[in-house]
């Protein structure tokens, strides 16, 4: 093969990949989409009840978007392969934390319990293992949680403003258990690293909006 012959090898092979790419980006916005959707009705839990939906009611609209979600995530198992997981996977792993950060955050909503890896690739469509090629990665499972806290933190502000003093003690609880299980893992990403050093602030930030209602006798 010459020079020429060569170089429109390369040139083929530049174009396939291009054109894979486009579509694995359409189907991601698809995802984005549908992530910006959910953090829309998500916004919902920080207001009063008297002011829209209930959380049952949020919580029940957000799975519903899943359904969309999981076909979208279908498509690009197709479009991708096993074999090819890892070189595309940095395209879509940002809207995948964020699902798992609300699954994450309507598990406690819903049952004030932490939310098991298995459950939330069940609810995205994913596996759990590696050799499956398409999988929900065990970081991004990780990163869901602590992006979790943070809300949490918001949330326990907003209640006691709205009057709700039980929230407030319940997500305390549940953060402070969050916290002692992240003690026990040695991260080793640095970008987990420093959410967990979040993980942290927002814990102080619920302890003392729990000790200003005990201190108020609310």
């Amino acid at each position: 093969v010459g020079v020429f012959g060569m170089f429109r090898d390369i040139e083929s092979f530049l174009k396939t990949e291009h054109d894979v790419k486009e579509k694995i980006r359409d189907n991601v916005n698809d995802l984005e989409q549908d992530a910006r959707r959910i953090s829309t009705i998500l916004q919902g839990i920080h207001q009063p009840c008297s002011a829209g939906s209930t959380t049952k009611q949020i919580c029940h609209q957000v799975k519903a978007i899943f359904d969309s979600v999981r076909v979208c995530y279908e498509k690009l198992s197709l479009l991708v392969g096993k074999q090819q997981y890892f070189k595309y996977c940095s395209l879509w792993q940002g809207v995948t934390t964020r699902f798992s950060f609300y699954l994450s955050l309507v598990e406690f909503l819903e049952f004030g319990k932490l939310v098991e890896r298995q459950k939330v690739a069940d609810l995205m469509g994913l596996s759990v293992e590696k050799s499956a090629g398409f999988h929900l990665e065990l970081d991004d499972y990780l990163c869901g949680l602590l992006l979790m806290a943070g809300e949490l933190s918001r949330l326990a502000v907003n209640c006691v403003t709205a009057g709700d003093f039980k929230t407030p003690i319940k997500i305390s609880k549940f953060v402070y258990d969050l916290e002692a299980g992240f003690r026990l893992l040695n991260l080793k990403n640095d970008f987990l690293r420093k959410k967990y050093d979040g993980l942290k602030y927002d814990s102080k930030k619920i302890e003392q909006v729990v000790y200003d209602i005990k201190i108020r006798g609310l």
